[in-house]
């Protein structure tokens, strides 16, 4: 059996400051996925996480084999767990600026005014949700405001939906949400109005259109009972689905060459990268960042592909730099 302390990574010092092998931003699935496949590598790993995980509003995460229905607090805890237990280094922090030395490498500054280097790094910062600026809207986010089907469907099933319309893949949220319920509705909203082909299927689906500004969320008891419009008129509803703007939090790749796109879909931005995670020169990334679409075992896959990605490419590096010595 793998003696974990033997088997820890090495990290050295550099003009006075830490150089580790690969740097993680942010600690969620998808880093602590990346950090623990570095880590089993004998990389040293630092992961800064500023400790405000985009899905914390949710009670349970759902479709994550072997871990369905477990809190998303305690998935991560187990992941910092697992990681320091081969001698990763995780840090809360939040870090304000990445940048290429001369000398190669990275240089990472953190608002408490430390700084590390690392050969290669990996950003997992995720995505903000923008929501439409509806009173009431974001305080029940995650709870009864939810978006992914996927991961709230079975929770809210056989409920009285409603589809707040705010873009264009609104009529499909519609249909797709049917799935879960017989009693759904379109919320029109400030959205176009259907197609004659969406209205079309929306009526066959038994889904009907409400037209009007939705102005207010009406609560009661620590629950939605329904949507209130401009007219004055509520509609009795217990679950409100609705798609965000997923942007990507991309601000600290900005100066390290990536390119940000939208979304195929229209439904957010997010960084170009292939399929390993490379998306720059040394710069690698995982999870909704680079896939706003992606859910908790996306997330944590994704980070592991880059994980090995970034194994391969510091191989190399070790390699080439040992025939050049030798």
């Amino acid at each position: 059996m793998t003696n974990i302390q033997e088997a820890s990574p090495r990290r050295a010092a550099l003009g006075g400051q830490e150089e580790y092998d690969v740097l993680v931003v942010g600690g969620g699935l998808s880093g602590l996925g990346a950090a623990l496949t570095l880590v089993r590598a004998r990389r040293s790993v630092l992961v800064v996480d500023a400790g405000h995980p985009r899905n914390a509003p949710a009670a349970h995460a759902h479709g994550y084999l072997t871990r369905d229905g477990v809190p998303p607090l305690d998935l991560l805890k187990i992941g910092r767990s697992e990681v320091r237990g081969y001698g990763g280094t995780i840090i809360e922090g939040e870090v304000t600026s990445l940048e290429r030395p001369a000398d190669g490498g990275f240089q990472v500054a953190l608002s408490d005014g430390t700084g590390y280097r690392a050969r290669r790094v990996l950003v997992t910062t995720g995505l903000a949700d923008e929501l439409p600026d509806i009173p009431g809207l974001r305080d029940r986010w995650g709870r009864d405001v939810v978006h992914c089907p996927y991961c709230f469907g079975w929770e809210v099933r056989d409920r009285p939906l409603a589809v707040l319309a705010t873009g264009p893949v609104a009529a499909m949220q519609a249909l797709m949400w049917r799935q879960w319920s017989d009693d759904v509705i379109l919320l029109q909203h400030t959205a176009p109005e259907p197609t004659s082909e969406q209205r079309e299927q929306l009526t066959a689906r038994g889904i009907s259109v409400v037209e009007g500004e939705v102005v207010g969320i009406e609560v009661k008891d620590d629950g939605i009972t329904g949507v209130r419009l401009g007219s004055g008129e509520i509609i009795p509803r217990g679950v409100v689905v609705v798609g965000p703007w997923f942007a990507a939090r991309h601000g600290l790749l900005d100066g390290l060459g990536v390119t940000v796109v939208e979304h195929p879909a229209g439904i957010g931005e997010q960084v170009k990268a292939e399929p390993t995670g490379l998306a720059a020169p040394g710069v690698y990334v995982a999870g909704n960042v680079t896939d706003v679409t992606a859910g908790v075992m996306q997330s944590a896959a994704s980070g592991v592909t880059a994980a090995a990605a970034i194994n391969a490419d510091l191989t190399t590096e070790d390699t080439a730099r040992a025939v050049a010595h030798s």
